[in-house]
Protein backbone atom coordinates (compact mmCIF):
# COMPACT_ATOMS: atom_id res chain seq x y z
CA UNK A 1 0.00 0.00 0.00
CA UNK A 2 1.43 3.15 -0.83
CA UNK A 3 2.09 6.49 1.03
CA UNK A 4 -0.42 8.17 -0.44
CA UNK A 5 -3.77 5.46 -0.35
CA UNK A 6 -2.61 5.52 3.15
CA UNK A 7 -3.21 9.50 4.16
CA UNK A 8 -6.30 9.06 2.39
CA UNK A 9 -7.47 5.50 4.29
CA UNK A 10 -6.49 7.87 7.55
CA UNK A 11 -8.15 11.16 6.56
CA UNK A 12 -11.62 9.13 5.42
CA UNK A 13 -11.42 7.12 9.08
CA UNK A 14 -11.58 10.66 11.07
CA UNK A 15 -14.18 12.01 8.59
CA UNK A 16 -16.77 8.83 9.75
CA UNK A 17 -15.17 9.12 13.09
CA UNK A 18 -16.14 12.60 13.60
CA UNK A 19 -19.42 12.29 12.22
CA UNK A 20 -20.37 9.06 14.47
CA UNK A 21 -19.21 11.64 17.06
CA UNK A 22 -21.60 14.30 16.22
CA UNK A 23 -24.73 12.12 15.57
CA UNK A 24 -24.62 13.73 11.87
CA UNK A 25 -22.49 15.53 9.70
CA UNK A 26 -22.58 19.27 9.91
CA UNK A 27 -25.28 20.95 8.04
CA UNK A 28 -24.96 23.37 5.42
CA UNK A 29 -26.38 27.23 4.86
CA UNK A 30 -26.21 28.91 1.61
CA UNK A 31 -25.30 32.67 2.51
CA UNK A 32 -26.35 35.37 1.33
CA UNK A 33 -23.19 35.86 -1.04
CA UNK A 34 -24.17 32.94 -2.84
CA UNK A 35 -21.38 30.33 -1.38
CA UNK A 36 -21.96 27.92 1.02
CA UNK A 37 -20.79 27.80 5.17
CA UNK A 38 -20.62 24.71 6.94
CA UNK A 39 -21.95 25.04 10.31
CA UNK A 40 -20.04 23.93 13.05
CA UNK A 41 -21.35 21.01 15.30
CA UNK A 42 -23.46 22.24 18.21
CA UNK A 43 -20.77 22.23 20.96
CA UNK A 44 -21.09 23.94 25.02
CA UNK A 45 -22.27 27.27 24.12
CA UNK A 46 -23.96 30.41 25.59
CA UNK A 47 -27.17 31.55 23.70
CA UNK A 48 -29.06 34.99 25.06
CA UNK A 49 -32.84 35.19 24.69
CA UNK A 50 -34.56 38.31 25.35
CA UNK A 51 -38.24 37.89 26.22
CA UNK A 52 -40.26 41.55 26.58
CA UNK A 53 -43.24 40.95 28.49
CA UNK A 54 -41.24 37.84 30.12
CA UNK A 55 -43.37 34.72 30.45
CA UNK A 56 -46.71 36.59 29.96
CA UNK A 57 -45.82 36.51 26.23
CA UNK A 58 -43.38 33.37 26.17
CA UNK A 59 -44.18 30.30 27.72
CA UNK A 60 -42.11 29.16 30.12
CA UNK A 61 -42.80 25.36 29.41
CA UNK A 62 -40.53 26.07 26.08
CA UNK A 63 -37.58 27.58 27.63
CA UNK A 64 -37.64 25.25 30.44
CA UNK A 65 -37.79 21.94 28.21
CA UNK A 66 -35.51 23.53 25.30
CA UNK A 67 -33.16 23.76 28.06
CA UNK A 68 -33.36 19.86 29.22
CA UNK A 69 -33.48 18.71 25.82
CA UNK A 70 -30.48 20.83 24.83
CA UNK A 71 -28.16 20.74 28.18
CA UNK A 72 -25.06 21.95 26.25
CA UNK A 73 -26.67 25.02 25.06
CA UNK A 74 -26.30 27.51 28.46
CA UNK A 75 -29.73 29.91 28.27
CA UNK A 76 -29.54 33.74 29.73
CA UNK A 77 -32.81 34.96 29.81
CA UNK A 78 -33.39 38.59 29.83
CA UNK A 79 -36.99 39.08 30.97
CA UNK A 80 -38.15 42.52 30.38
CA UNK A 81 -41.73 44.60 30.52
CA UNK A 82 -42.52 45.15 26.45
CA UNK A 83 -41.83 48.68 26.72
CA UNK A 84 -38.89 48.88 28.19
CA UNK A 85 -37.57 46.50 25.72
CA UNK A 86 -38.53 48.34 23.04
CA UNK A 87 -36.87 51.46 23.96
CA UNK A 88 -33.87 49.68 25.18
CA UNK A 89 -33.30 47.53 22.48
CA UNK A 90 -32.73 50.30 20.07
CA UNK A 91 -29.49 51.47 22.25
CA UNK A 92 -28.45 48.30 22.59
CA UNK A 93 -28.15 47.10 18.82
CA UNK A 94 -26.13 50.54 18.45
CA UNK A 95 -23.66 49.39 21.43
CA UNK A 96 -23.65 46.04 19.51
CA UNK A 97 -24.89 44.16 22.40
CA UNK A 98 -28.80 43.25 22.42
CA UNK A 99 -29.45 39.21 23.02
CA UNK A 100 -28.41 36.75 20.68
CA UNK A 101 -32.24 35.52 20.11
CA UNK A 102 -35.55 37.76 20.72
CA UNK A 103 -38.91 38.87 19.62
CA UNK A 104 -40.66 41.93 18.37
CA UNK A 105 -43.45 42.80 15.58
CA UNK A 106 -43.28 41.87 12.62
CA UNK A 107 -42.64 45.25 10.92
CA UNK A 108 -39.94 46.42 13.53
CA UNK A 109 -38.31 43.24 12.45
CA UNK A 110 -38.50 44.32 8.45
CA UNK A 111 -36.64 47.35 9.53
CA UNK A 112 -34.18 45.28 11.17
CA UNK A 113 -33.45 43.49 8.03
CA UNK A 114 -33.25 46.48 5.90
CA UNK A 115 -30.69 47.64 8.17
CA UNK A 116 -28.54 44.35 8.75
CA UNK A 117 -29.46 43.59 12.23
CA UNK A 118 -31.53 40.68 11.90
CA UNK A 119 -29.91 37.26 10.09
CA UNK A 120 -31.53 36.11 6.83
CA UNK A 121 -33.02 33.42 8.19
CA UNK A 122 -34.47 31.82 4.40
CA UNK A 123 -31.16 29.09 4.30
CA UNK A 124 -32.28 27.78 7.61
CA UNK A 125 -35.60 27.11 6.33
CA UNK A 126 -34.88 25.93 3.24
CA UNK A 127 -32.40 23.76 4.76
CA UNK A 128 -34.33 22.40 7.68
CA UNK A 129 -37.74 23.10 7.54
CA UNK A 130 -40.94 21.33 5.57
CA UNK A 131 -42.67 24.33 4.89
CA UNK A 132 -45.75 23.01 3.42
CA UNK A 133 -46.21 21.66 7.55
CA UNK A 134 -46.76 25.47 8.42
CA UNK A 135 -49.32 28.51 7.45
CA UNK A 136 -48.08 31.05 5.04
CA UNK A 137 -47.31 33.48 8.30
CA UNK A 138 -44.55 31.16 9.00
CA UNK A 139 -42.82 33.45 6.11
CA UNK A 140 -44.41 36.89 6.64
CA UNK A 141 -41.48 38.55 7.88
CA UNK A 142 -40.19 38.66 4.29
CA UNK A 143 -38.13 41.57 2.36
CA UNK A 144 -36.33 41.43 -0.99
CA UNK A 145 -36.74 37.61 -0.74
CA UNK A 146 -35.05 37.43 2.54
CA UNK A 147 -36.96 36.13 5.29
CA UNK A 148 -35.58 37.92 8.53
CA UNK A 149 -38.13 36.45 11.50
CA UNK A 150 -39.48 33.19 12.82
CA UNK A 151 -42.75 33.63 14.12
CA UNK A 152 -43.25 33.75 17.79
CA UNK A 153 -46.74 33.63 17.20
CA UNK A 154 -50.24 34.60 15.33
CA UNK A 155 -52.46 36.95 17.01
CA UNK A 156 -55.29 37.70 14.29
CA UNK A 157 -59.16 38.98 14.86
CA UNK A 158 -62.24 37.67 14.68
CA UNK A 159 -65.93 38.85 15.61
CA UNK A 160 -66.59 38.14 19.21
CA UNK A 161 -70.11 38.31 20.78
CA UNK A 162 -72.10 38.45 23.72
CA UNK A 163 -73.97 34.95 23.90
CA UNK A 164 -76.41 36.58 26.86
CA UNK A 165 -77.40 39.63 25.01
CA UNK A 166 -78.17 38.12 21.90
CA UNK A 167 -80.30 35.63 23.92
CA UNK A 168 -82.30 38.38 26.28
CA UNK A 169 -83.19 40.04 22.54
CA UNK A 170 -84.25 37.33 20.78
CA UNK A 171 -81.83 37.72 17.77
CA UNK A 172 -79.76 35.26 16.33
CA UNK A 173 -76.51 34.62 17.07
CA UNK A 174 -74.00 35.84 14.28
CA UNK A 175 -72.58 33.20 11.62
CA UNK A 176 -69.64 32.98 9.30
CA UNK A 177 -71.71 34.20 6.76
CA UNK A 178 -72.39 37.80 8.03
CA UNK A 179 -70.99 40.82 6.00
CA UNK A 180 -70.39 44.35 7.65
CA UNK A 181 -74.02 45.20 6.97
CA UNK A 182 -75.54 42.57 8.84
CA UNK A 183 -73.26 43.48 11.77
CA UNK A 184 -74.37 47.55 11.78
CA UNK A 185 -77.56 46.15 11.28
CA UNK A 186 -77.79 43.85 14.51
CA UNK A 187 -75.69 46.24 16.52
CA UNK A 188 -78.67 49.04 16.20
CA UNK A 189 -80.70 46.76 17.05
CA UNK A 190 -78.94 45.41 20.60
CA UNK A 191 -78.04 49.40 21.79
CA UNK A 192 -80.24 49.85 24.59
CA UNK A 193 -80.91 52.62 26.77
CA UNK A 194 -82.08 50.60 29.81
CA UNK A 195 -82.95 53.40 32.46
CA UNK A 196 -84.50 55.92 30.24
CA UNK A 197 -81.32 58.64 30.86
CA UNK A 198 -81.26 59.10 27.15
CA UNK A 199 -77.85 57.10 26.66
CA UNK A 200 -77.21 53.91 26.13
CA UNK A 201 -76.32 51.40 28.39
CA UNK A 202 -75.80 48.45 25.84
CA UNK A 203 -73.77 49.21 23.11
CA UNK A 204 -73.96 46.84 20.13
CA UNK A 205 -70.94 47.24 18.90
CA UNK A 206 -67.29 48.37 19.75
CA UNK A 207 -65.23 50.24 17.69
CA UNK A 208 -61.50 49.94 17.97
CA UNK A 209 -59.07 52.51 18.08
CA UNK A 210 -55.68 50.41 16.29
CA UNK A 211 -55.09 49.42 13.12
CA UNK A 212 -55.48 46.01 14.21
CA UNK A 213 -58.63 46.05 15.46
CA UNK A 214 -60.20 49.61 13.97
CA UNK A 215 -59.65 51.75 10.95
CA UNK A 216 -57.88 49.25 8.98
CA UNK A 217 -60.11 46.46 8.76
CA UNK A 218 -62.97 49.04 8.04
CA UNK A 219 -60.99 49.97 5.20
CA UNK A 220 -60.55 47.07 3.73
CA UNK A 221 -64.10 45.81 4.00
CA UNK A 222 -64.79 48.97 1.90
CA UNK A 223 -61.90 47.37 -0.73
CA UNK A 224 -59.40 50.36 0.24
CA UNK A 225 -55.96 49.82 2.24
CA UNK A 226 -53.49 52.16 4.13
CA UNK A 227 -51.17 51.68 1.51
CA UNK A 228 -50.71 50.46 -1.89
CA UNK A 229 -49.56 46.95 -2.94
CA UNK A 230 -46.15 47.77 -3.55
CA UNK A 231 -45.98 49.30 0.05
CA UNK A 232 -44.66 52.36 -1.30
CA UNK A 233 -47.52 54.56 -1.71
CA UNK A 234 -50.03 56.01 0.48
CA UNK A 235 -53.79 55.34 -0.04
CA UNK A 236 -55.41 56.72 2.59
CA UNK A 237 -57.26 59.23 -0.18
CA UNK A 238 -58.78 56.70 -1.89
CA UNK A 239 -62.71 56.74 -2.21
CA UNK A 240 -62.55 53.61 -1.03
CA UNK A 241 -60.50 54.08 1.88
CA UNK A 242 -62.23 56.99 2.82
CA UNK A 243 -65.52 54.62 2.56
CA UNK A 244 -64.14 53.11 5.60
CA UNK A 245 -63.15 55.26 7.45
CA UNK A 246 -66.16 57.09 7.58
CA UNK A 247 -68.32 53.45 8.30
CA UNK A 248 -65.63 53.14 11.35
CA UNK A 249 -66.50 56.61 12.82
CA UNK A 250 -69.77 56.28 11.98
CA UNK A 251 -70.29 53.88 14.40
CA UNK A 252 -69.43 56.05 17.08
CA UNK A 253 -70.47 59.85 15.94
CA UNK A 254 -73.62 59.25 13.37
CA UNK A 255 -75.17 55.99 14.15
CA UNK A 256 -74.05 55.64 17.88
CA UNK A 257 -73.95 52.13 18.45
CA UNK A 258 -70.39 52.25 19.76
CA UNK A 259 -69.05 53.93 23.09
CA UNK A 260 -66.71 56.90 22.12
CA UNK A 261 -62.85 56.07 22.16
CA UNK A 262 -62.11 58.11 25.50
CA UNK A 263 -64.56 55.93 27.19
CA UNK A 264 -63.67 52.65 25.97
CA UNK A 265 -59.94 53.41 26.78
CA UNK A 266 -61.00 52.29 30.49
CA UNK A 267 -64.44 50.96 30.21
CA UNK A 268 -63.83 47.20 29.37
CA UNK A 269 -67.13 47.55 27.90
CA UNK A 270 -67.18 43.75 26.09
CA UNK A 271 -65.69 42.49 29.39
CA UNK A 272 -68.54 43.71 31.99
CA UNK A 273 -71.18 42.99 29.36
CA UNK A 274 -71.84 46.06 28.26
CA UNK A 275 -71.28 45.41 24.62
CA UNK A 276 -73.14 42.90 22.42
CA UNK A 277 -70.03 42.72 19.88
CA UNK A 278 -66.44 43.88 19.07
CA UNK A 279 -63.36 43.04 17.17
CA UNK A 280 -61.02 40.55 19.39
CA UNK A 281 -57.72 39.23 19.13
CA UNK A 282 -56.93 36.06 19.41
CA UNK A 283 -54.80 36.66 22.90
CA UNK A 284 -56.97 38.76 24.58
CA UNK A 285 -58.77 35.47 25.69
CA UNK A 286 -56.46 35.12 28.39
CA UNK A 287 -57.03 37.20 30.59
CA UNK A 288 -61.27 38.06 29.64
CA UNK A 289 -61.36 34.18 30.70
CA UNK A 290 -59.21 34.58 33.81
CA UNK A 291 -61.30 38.02 34.65
CA UNK A 292 -64.61 36.96 33.92
CA UNK A 293 -65.10 33.55 33.87
CA UNK A 294 -68.64 33.12 33.43
CA UNK A 295 -68.80 35.29 31.19
CA UNK A 296 -71.36 33.64 28.26
CA UNK A 297 -68.94 34.41 24.99
CA UNK A 298 -68.27 32.78 21.68
CA UNK A 299 -66.77 33.95 18.33
CA UNK A 300 -67.47 33.79 14.24
CA UNK A 301 -64.85 34.90 11.49
CA UNK A 302 -64.48 38.64 11.14
CA UNK A 303 -67.39 39.68 8.72
CA UNK A 304 -67.29 39.62 5.34
CA UNK A 305 -66.74 43.40 3.53
CA UNK A 306 -68.91 45.36 1.39
CA UNK A 307 -66.28 44.66 -1.48
CA UNK A 308 -67.13 40.75 -0.84
CA UNK A 309 -64.00 39.87 0.84
CA UNK A 310 -63.42 38.78 3.76
CA UNK A 311 -60.66 40.18 5.39
CA UNK A 312 -58.51 38.91 9.02
CA UNK A 313 -56.05 41.46 10.75
CA UNK A 314 -53.50 39.42 12.02
CA UNK A 315 -50.20 40.27 14.11
CA UNK A 316 -47.28 38.19 13.87
CA UNK A 317 -44.47 39.02 16.41
CA UNK A 318 -41.37 37.89 14.92
CA UNK A 319 -38.22 35.87 16.35
CA UNK A 320 -35.12 37.84 15.60
CA UNK A 321 -31.34 36.36 15.46
CA UNK A 322 -28.64 38.90 15.63
CA UNK A 323 -26.44 38.99 11.94
CA UNK A 324 -23.60 39.77 14.37
CA UNK A 325 -23.56 36.60 16.99
CA UNK A 326 -20.87 33.95 16.27
CA UNK A 327 -21.63 31.65 13.88
CA UNK A 328 -22.11 28.60 16.75
CA UNK A 329 -24.48 31.12 18.65
CA UNK A 330 -26.68 31.66 15.46
CA UNK A 331 -26.74 27.93 15.00
CA UNK A 332 -27.97 27.45 18.71
CA UNK A 333 -30.52 30.30 17.88
CA UNK A 334 -31.83 28.42 15.29
CA UNK A 335 -31.73 24.93 17.13
CA UNK A 336 -34.28 26.95 19.66
CA UNK A 337 -36.32 28.09 16.88
CA UNK A 338 -36.87 24.61 15.59
CA UNK A 339 -37.76 23.55 18.82
CA UNK A 340 -40.12 26.27 19.07
CA UNK A 341 -41.21 24.90 15.61
CA UNK A 342 -41.60 21.44 16.63
CA UNK A 343 -44.84 19.66 17.57
CA UNK A 344 -44.04 19.77 21.43
CA UNK A 345 -43.03 23.30 20.94
CA UNK A 346 -46.18 24.25 19.44
CA UNK A 347 -48.25 22.26 21.44
CA UNK A 348 -46.93 24.50 24.28
CA UNK A 349 -47.22 27.48 22.68
CA UNK A 350 -51.24 26.52 22.17
CA UNK A 351 -51.40 25.48 25.50
CA UNK A 352 -50.45 28.91 27.06
CA UNK A 353 -53.33 30.89 24.78
CA UNK A 354 -51.47 33.84 23.64
CA UNK A 355 -50.87 32.98 20.16
CA UNK A 356 -52.17 30.87 17.54
CA UNK A 357 -49.24 28.24 16.31
CA UNK A 358 -48.07 28.25 12.68
CA UNK A 359 -47.79 24.16 12.44
CA UNK A 360 -50.46 22.83 10.75
CA UNK A 361 -50.86 19.71 13.41
CA UNK A 362 -50.77 22.02 15.94
CA UNK A 363 -53.94 23.86 14.55
CA UNK A 364 -55.55 21.32 14.15
CA UNK A 365 -55.71 19.91 17.79
CA UNK A 366 -56.07 23.53 19.25
CA UNK A 367 -59.56 23.50 17.11
CA UNK A 368 -60.81 20.66 19.42
CA UNK A 369 -60.29 22.51 22.64
CA UNK A 370 -63.36 23.65 24.36
CA UNK A 371 -62.18 26.66 26.21
CA UNK A 372 -63.76 30.06 25.39
CA UNK A 373 -63.99 30.68 22.88
CA UNK A 374 -65.17 27.43 22.23
CA UNK A 375 -65.23 28.58 18.05
CA UNK A 376 -61.46 28.70 17.80
CA UNK A 377 -62.01 27.72 13.90
CA UNK A 378 -62.98 31.69 14.11
CA UNK A 379 -59.50 32.39 14.21
CA UNK A 380 -57.84 28.97 12.41
CA UNK A 381 -60.33 29.11 9.54
CA UNK A 382 -60.19 32.96 9.23
CA UNK A 383 -56.31 33.05 8.82
CA UNK A 384 -56.11 30.63 6.37
CA UNK A 385 -59.44 32.39 4.66
CA UNK A 386 -58.21 35.60 4.67
CA UNK A 387 -55.07 36.45 6.93
CA UNK A 388 -53.37 39.25 6.27
CA UNK A 389 -50.61 41.57 7.51
CA UNK A 390 -51.04 45.16 8.35
CA UNK A 391 -49.72 46.92 5.67
CA UNK A 392 -46.03 46.38 7.19
CA UNK A 393 -43.54 47.65 5.76
CA UNK A 394 -39.74 48.71 7.08
CA UNK A 395 -41.14 52.39 8.22
CA UNK A 396 -44.56 50.51 9.83
CA UNK A 397 -43.97 52.69 12.88
CA UNK A 398 -43.04 56.18 11.34
CA UNK A 399 -45.62 56.20 9.24
CA UNK A 400 -48.22 54.88 11.66
CA UNK A 401 -47.03 57.36 14.26
CA UNK A 402 -47.99 60.10 12.11
CA UNK A 403 -51.44 58.86 10.92
CA UNK A 404 -52.47 58.33 14.49
CA UNK A 405 -53.82 61.72 16.16
CA UNK A 406 -54.88 62.45 12.80
CA UNK A 407 -56.96 59.24 13.20
CA UNK A 408 -58.02 59.79 16.25
CA UNK A 409 -59.46 63.01 15.60
CA UNK A 410 -61.51 61.40 12.69
CA UNK A 411 -63.09 58.69 15.45
CA UNK A 412 -63.59 61.99 17.73
CA UNK A 413 -65.71 63.41 14.89
CA UNK A 414 -63.62 66.44 15.36
CA UNK A 415 -62.03 66.23 11.61
CA UNK A 416 -64.03 64.43 8.75
CA UNK A 417 -62.72 61.71 7.21
CA UNK A 418 -62.18 63.60 3.95
CA UNK A 419 -60.36 66.20 5.59
CA UNK A 420 -58.55 63.83 7.83
CA UNK A 421 -57.66 61.49 5.39
CA UNK A 422 -55.42 64.76 2.74
CA UNK A 423 -53.66 65.15 5.85
CA UNK A 424 -52.85 61.39 6.60
CA UNK A 425 -51.93 61.45 2.72
CA UNK A 426 -49.44 64.27 2.99
CA UNK A 427 -48.02 62.88 5.80
CA UNK A 428 -47.73 59.06 5.29
CA UNK A 429 -46.03 59.59 2.22
CA UNK A 430 -43.50 62.08 3.29
CA UNK A 431 -42.36 59.08 5.88
CA UNK A 432 -42.50 56.44 2.83
CA UNK A 433 -40.32 58.73 1.02
CA UNK A 434 -37.68 59.30 3.46
CA UNK A 435 -37.50 55.17 3.93
CA UNK A 436 -36.89 54.83 0.05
Amino acid sequence: MSKKTTVIGIMVALSLLTACSTGKPAATVTSDTGGTTTAAPLKDVTLKIGLPGGYDITSQKIITNFQAKYPNIKLEIEETPWADFVTKIVTRIAGNNPPDLWLQENAVVLGYGKRGVAENLEPYIKRDLKTDDYVSALTSAKLDNKIYGIPHGINPGALAFNKQIFKENNIPFPTDDWTYHDMIETAKKLTKDTNGDGKPDIYGFQAGSNITLGWLPWMRAYGGSALDSTLTKSNFTDAKSIQGLTAWADTINKLKVSPTREAATTGKFFENGKVAMTFFQYATQVSLNKNKPDLDWDTVKMPIGMDGKRFVPMVVNQWIVYSKAKPEVKEAAWTFLKYYLSDEGQTLLSESGTSLPVKKTALAELEKSTSKPVNKKAYTKGIEEAGGTLDENASWNEWRAAAGPILNDIMDGKRTPEEGAKEIQQKVQGVLDENK
